[in-house]
């Protein structure tokens, strides 16, 4: 029986990752559960599965979680803040850590594990694309195993299986295209937060989703693609499969091209992270050739989607460009999620942030290095969303 331990447990990857565990109580078992202040769902978790330890992110909500599990048996170690977080990453006998937190907020509590010898199941993929340079290293140094638990970096290395080194020339990342991907560009000032958060494929947090409508989720993982499988960003292709039924694609030295192929189902990366290197029988729905129909493809938009080119330009920039980047998405997008910006200020505001950490730009960054370049770029983004807001007041005057 595999111990895991479970970050970001109340998400979507969280929930989907317990509800592995609870089908499979043979095969795993959760020792140590974290998320950020959903304490009601937190406390049902901790009932459930009996973890030794959990920590809450929003320290004041501790006392309201001791509340909760208080007829508990036997009783957690119970932690809270950043602190608590990291101290679930490393603690204890967990074989497996899933790292669901979203965002750049998941690194440091990655590391932890990391140092702790632990196995990461990855499906923050904020830790690579900001933290590559380091996090790295600590797995090289380590000896531990960085399994990919999203749905395509896990089609990719699924894949590569049995392939001998130097074997991969290229990787096709596929995209769905997200919530505008049939609508006209012109339209796009006009997108609300409802519009971008109606993804025609997967059921994501809202962050995930609204970076699926702008296509940045694609850039990103092209980053992580480059840090997990080795390859020059010019080897690195997205394409765009509006069925999602083709999860990503590799092409071979003698051009051969594999792919791995199921219904848009989370919680079959997430099986096979936890459990790699075996399969594990399910009675999911099995995919249907027929059922599934056409499969089409398509190259993207680059006029709709300015995202994928500002992640290929941050990412072949490298040292702490890739976690300014990063940051200053996700703050973009905390912002229009709070309805203060619009959408086309998401591209704009980010890439307004990485021209200005040009001259900045450590090349071999250090973990503080890329902390503050977090930091930075989060503030800036403030700063330029309000120049952009008045200059449009401005240019509405006259």
């Amino acid at each position: 029986m595999k111990a895991i331990t479970l970050l970001g447990s109340t998400g979507s990857i969280g929930t989907q990752t317990l509800e592995i565990v609870a089908q499979n109580p043979e095969k795993f078992r959760i020792v140590g559960i974290a998320a950020g202040r959903n304490v009601e769902m937190l406390a049902a978790q901790i009932k459930q599965f009996k973890p030794i330890i959990a920590a809450i992110f929003a320290e004041e909500k501790l006392p309201e979680l001791k509340e909760a599990i208080k007829d508990v048996d036997p009783q957690p170690i119970l932690l809270a803040g950043n602190e608590g977080v990291i101290e679930v990453a490393r603690h204890g006998d967990a074989e497996t850590v899933v790292t669901g937190i979203v965002g750049c907020a998941g690194l440091l509590p990655t590391v932890a594990a990391i140092e702790a010898g632990k196995d990461i199941a990855l499906a923050n993929k904020e830790t690579l694309i900001a933290g590559g340079p380091v996090v790295l290293p600590l797995v090289a140094k380590h000896g531990v195993k960085l399994l990919p638990a999203d749905s395509e970096h896990s089609a990719i290395f699924q894949c590569l299986q049995g392939v001998p080194e130097g074997g991969l020339r290229k990787i096709l990342l596929t995209a769905s295209g997200g919530a505008f991907r049939d609508w006209e560009t012109e339209k796009l000032a006009q997108v609300t937060v409802a519009d971008a958060l109606k993804h025609p494929n997967w059921s994501m947090g809202r962050k995930i989703t609204v970076d699926s409508a702008t296509l940045m989720n694609k850039g990103l993982e092209v980053i992580e693609a480059h840090f997990l499988f080795g390859l020059d960003y010019s080897n690195i292709q997205i394409v765009i499969h509006p069925q999602s039924i083709i999860h990503s694609l590799i092409e071979l030295q003698d051009t051969s091209v594999l792919a791995q192929l199921g219904w848009p189902d989370m919680r079959l990366p997430l099986l096979y992270a936890l459990s790699f290197p075996e399969r594990i029988y399910t009675e999911w729905e099995r995919l249907d050739l027929v059922k599934a129909g056409n499969l089409t493809f398509r190259e993207p938009d680059h006029q709709k989607y300015p995202c994928m080119n500002l992640a290929y330009t941050a990412g072949q920039a490298g040292g702490s460009m890739p976690a300014v980047l990063n940051a200053a998405n996700e703050q973009a997008v905390a912002l229009f999620l709070e309805e203060k910006i619009k959408f086309l200020d998401i591209p704009r505001s980010i890439e307004l942030v990485c021209d200005r950490h040009r001259d900045r730009n450590r090349l071999n960054p250090t973990l503080d290095d890329i902390l503050t370049a977090d930091r930075w770029a989060r503030q800036e983004v403030l700063q330029v969303t309000q120049e952009l807001k008045s200059s449009s007041d401005v240019i509405s005057l006259r």
